[in-house]
């Protein structure tokens, strides 16, 4: 069985709770403390869970008292530690006690309960294991994020853009990651993947090295609790336990998120609830809109060493905001070199109409000047629709990635591969809405013909269609006269 067939099998269990009014939503997270359990029990990662709280003892339950003692198992395992999810030693046990912080069931009826414990149960754990256990719940993930009655696609990044931005950044061993808005935490996986593989399975490390990638490398800080959860399980059935905290970047919280080599992310979209400001007092620039707040907040938190990057999902409000919109685009190309704009199709993500942008940039050594000219790649004008007959996949990006990593990129011969200079940027207002090609799909009016010579011709051809039809007539009249 394959991981996908398991991830369906896995899905197909939610309707067994809709009879308990439990959402989509929820049963994610209901099926992720079910699961971690099962799974510690086929890793043998069960000698951090009390014994009487194991799969083993939950399995042969049934009735009430099966209900009775999962809801236990999740006080007992969540604790009262780590309420804020915020210890900075995250050692298994305190990922387990994070995931179960707080939890509760919304479960019911015990023969529901029972019936999701068996159909887990007969599993084809052995097909699990040995495609991975954190591709079986990424894959799980992505599948609630596809279920638009879900909601879950607004924190789900394409697998596909998430590697292609991870592969261009190249995180190398030794550096700190950090995903500021790391929702399921995909960014920070992709990036765990690519310094693994880089690195022979971290053999090629030393002891100490490969501690740190482990432990340390990997971080990201997340605003809902229930997401958050979901981004612990899946970062600890990849292997990994670096900290996830929760809280709000955009408060002064987020302050003590910086020192960073490498920042991957998506932040979300929109304005701060009830249009405030963000609440940090360390920004230049004040506004509301969340997405310049971050990448106030993430060109601000990489070293000042040359050498630290960030690839950035912006909407197309972030290149054209007038204001402190101006204001923090000037910033951001004084002290980073923003070297690169991937203009993204629309309908990749949850909303359809959605414009987004991937920011490639790196912070500089010193706080102006750093941005020569700005590369830009249209892959949004004369694209294919993408969705579910047509998804969005890694070969999507091939003729981008080829330009981006071209030794010469003036040599670069692609049509949506266009180029401005700062000084150019600046003369249209420090706009970065730039480099869209014609679209094909629109009629523009100097390709429309002369329309005095358009009127000769309809005349023409009016003229042409009078003689026929006068022709017709003539040999029908002939007709009727030689009949008689």
């Amino acid at each position: 069985m394959t991981t996908q067939e398991i991830v369906a099998k896995l899905w197909n269990l939610c309707n067994v709770l809709r009879d308990d009014g439990i959402t989509y939503q929820d049963y994610v997270t209901e099926l992720t403390y079910i699961l971690f359990l099962k799974m510690a029990d086929e890793t043998g990662a069960e000698e951090h869970i009390p014994e009487p709280y194991r799969w083993a003892a939950l399995k042969d339950l049934k009735g009430n008292e099966l209900l009775k003692h999962y809801t236990t198992i999740l006080a007992e395992l969540g604790g009262k530690d780590d309420e804020q999810g915020n210890a900075e030693d995250a050692d298994i046990h305190h990922i387990i006690k994070a995931i179960y912080c707080k939890a509760t069931t919304s479960i019911r009826e015990p023969k529901n309960l029972q019936k999701i414990i068996k159909s887990i149960d007969e599993l084809d754990w052995f097909s699990a294991r040995e495609e991975g256990l954190g591709d079986l719940y990424e894959g799980l993930l992505e599948k609630n994020a596809n279920e638009k009655k879900s909601g879950a696609g607004q924190y789900f990044t394409p697998r596909p853009l998430i590697d292609v931005m991870t592969e261009l950044v190249r995180p190398q061993a030794g550096e700190l990651c950090n995903d500021p808005a790391c929702g399921t935490f995909g960014f920070m996986i992709s990036a765990f993947r690519y310094v693994k593989a880089h690195t022979n399975r971290f053999k090629a490390l030393d002891a100490e090295t490969a501690k740190f990638e482990l432990n340390e490398a990997f971080t990201g800080c997340e605003l809902v609790p229930e997401t958050r959860r979901l981004a612990l399980m899946n970062e600890l059935l990849h292997g990994i336990s670096g900290r996830i905290a929760l809280g709000d970047t955009l408060s002064s919280f987020g302050k003590q998120f910086h020192g960073y080599d490498v920042v991957l992310t998506n932040p979300p979209f929109g304005t701060k609830k009830g249009g405030e400001t963000s609440t940090r007092d360390d920004f230049t620039f004040t506004t509301s809109n969340k997405q310049l707040n971050f990448l106030q907040h993430i060109y601000r938190s990489l070293k000042k060493d040359g050498k630290a990057r960030a690839a950035v999902v912006l909407p197309d409000n972030v290149l054209f905001a007038d204001g402190d919109g101006a204001s923090i685009r000037r910033d951001l190309m004084d002290k980073c070199n923003l070297h690169t704009i991937l203009r993204l199709p629309t309908g990749i993500f949850y909303a359809q109409g959605v414009k987004t942008n991937v920011l490639f940039f790196s912070r500089g050594t010193e706080d102006s000047g750093n941005t020569k000219e700005v590369w830009f790649y249209d892959l949004r004008t004369n694209m294919p629709s993408f969705g579910k007959t047509n998804p969005l996949k890694k070969e999507s990006f091939a003729d981008f990635m080829t330009a981006y990593t071209a030794e010469d990129r003036h040599a670069v011969d692609d049509e949506r591969w266009n180029v401005c200079t700062r000084e150019e940027i600046a003369a249209k207002g420090d706009s970065l809405d730039l480099c869209l090609i014609r679209d094909e799909s629109v009629v523009v009016y100097e390709d429309l013909p002369d329309p005095v010579e358009s009127c000769k011709e309809s005349l023409a051809q009016l003229g042409e269609a009078m003689d026929l039809i006068q022709g017709v007539m003539e040999r029908l009249q002939s007709a009727k006269k030689a009949g008689m």
